[in-house]
């Protein structure tokens, strides 16, 4: 590397960290923010849908079994409310329907006979049906629900499979996603987003200051005038505030993925980065880098127009709602698109390559088209802030 470029590298670098304060507030502080925000709106989040770990609740139940061991699980976890007739039937699923009461399970009479020596899985009759009723609407209600379900399955192994749990109702069962499956769906919807956005705050926070905020200050002209090529200054500004914003967005990303769990509540157990391969990170560091690249050269260029560091901003603003709206295409559409077309979009390429490497579809040539075009769009903006600072219109316009 030349030894000019080098030098205003290392400029940028010792004007950035030599402010402490800047440093802080740019790099470290938007992760530690994250993370202390999402996480308080995780817990917030879990104390509304969760109930209490001594809640025990209200249940009604018709022909309890006569099986001393499930009656024990049973009335473990459950205030147990004995009924015998339709009419107490109907009086508990209104209690449930008016969120005076939690769960109504209903066993078949002599359910314990029926399944011990009328049924096998090859006698062609009908298994014995197990009805539950709750309000899905009612946290308590739903979590009595899933508690019951539970209990029932782990009874119903122990059993050999002898009897169904509410089988006439489709929209109760559910089959259970892998690890894979949830995180590959919720990163690939939030992360590309989120680090799109991280990356782009990180980039605006510095760039302006970098070349309008010395155009402001009139010390952009002493720097003109050493025996460094434009390009060369060009080129080391691009290179210097590429390594801070990168360094910025990392931090808001780890403070992002390290709040994933609290903010995801009960789905933390499956939500997590582990999944996926060294390649993968490798691949998402590269989309990432060359999405920086862009942001620099274009906010660069932006602010070696402006006259001053805030009008720069001022700019900067309406392409940050650009970013936003591309970011949230992730939300929709699930898959990544198939098209290398797509790929030759800048910004929009990275959101899909990023859906690729979240959702385990990664395609390596898919990745070096958006590489590809996000370096070109760099090195057009690289020249053409070249010519910016060989105009003196432009660099010494007040």
């Amino acid at each position: 590397m030349n030894n000019s470029i080098i030098t205003i590298f290392k400029k940028e670098m010792a004007r950035f960290f030599g402010d402490k304060r800047t440093a802080f507030t740019t790099i470290l502080l938007p992760g530690l923010m994250i993370f202390v925000m999402y996480s308080i709106m995780g817990d917030a989040i879990s104390s509304q849908i969760s109930v209490e770990e001594d809640y025990k609740y209200e249940c009604y139940m018709q022909n309890l079994p006569e099986d001393e061991a499930l009656q024990e699980m049973i009335k473990s976890q459950f205030d147990l409310n004995e009924i015998s007739s339709d009419e107490e039937s109907d009086k508990a699923k209104q209690e449930i329907t008016q969120k005076e009461s939690d769960l109504l399970v209903l066993f078949p009479e002599n359910f314990i006979q029926e399944i011990q020596t009328e049924y096998t899985q090859d006698s062609g009759v009908s298994a014995p049906k197990v009805q539950i009723f709750y309000n899905s609407s009612e946290t308590s209600s739903e979590s009595a629900y899933r508690t019951m379900v539970t209990l029932l399955d782990g009874y119903e192994g122990s059993m050999s499979n002898r009897f169904d749990i509410n089988p006439q109702t489709e929209d109760v069962s559910f089959d259970l996603a892998t690890a894979e499956d949830m995180t590959g769906s919720i990163f690939s919807s939030m992360l590309p987003f989120l680090l799109l956005v991280f990356l782009y705050s990180g980039t605006i926070s510095i760039a302006p200051e970098s070349i309008a905020g010395e155009k402001e200050r009139g010390t952009i002209a002493t720097l003109l005038v050493t025996p460094a090529k434009r390009s060369h200054i060009a080129i080391g500004k691009i290179l210097a505030l590429s390594f801070i914003a990168l360094l910025s967005g990392a931090s808001s990303a780890i403070g992002t993925i390290l709040s994933l769990p609290k903010l995801s509540g009960e789905a933390s157990d499956s939500l997590n980065g582990t999944v996926y391969s060294v390649t993968d990170y490798l691949l998402l560091a590269v989309v990432v880098l060359s999405t920086v690249l862009v942001f620099v050269s274009v906010i660069s260029l932006i602010s070696a127009y402006a006259k001053s560091n805030k009008e720069a901003q001022t700019y900067c603003m309406p392409l940050m709602i650009v970013i936003m709206l591309i970011g949230l295409t992730s939300m929709f559409g699930g898959s990544a698109k198939e098209s290398l077309v797509y790929y030759c979009i800048p910004c929009y390429n990275s959101v899909q390559s990023m859906i690729q490497i979240f959702r385990f579809e990664t395609s390596t040539l898919s990745v070096l088209v958006t590489v590809g075009s996000n370096l070109a769009v760099t090195f057009l903006g690289t020249f053409i802030l070249t010519k910016m600072f060989e105009s003196e219109r432009i660099i010494f316009s007040k």
